[in-house]
């Protein structure tokens, strides 16, 4: 299956998460592309202690627009 997550936020915590499923995604098989948008050009910024957001990009196995 293809699958594609757009985000348009700079919060931490629902790019975190939008990332995860990502993950998960591209682990079951599917083919997944994730495009950065609006306020969601700013990843590099929003990651903390809590939410690793540079990591989660980092590793994606998928494709990733900005």
């Amino acid at each position: 299956m293809k699958v594609l997550f757009i985000i348009t936020t700079n919060d931490a915590e629902t790019v975190y998460n939008a990332m995860r499923l990502a993950h998960v995604a591209v682990k079951k098989g599917d083919e997944v592309s994730v495009f950065m948008l609006g306020k969601g050009v700013l990843f590099e910024q929003i990651s903390n202690e809590q939410f690793d957001v540079m990591s989660l990009i980092n590793s994606f196995e998928g494709d990733f627009y900005v």
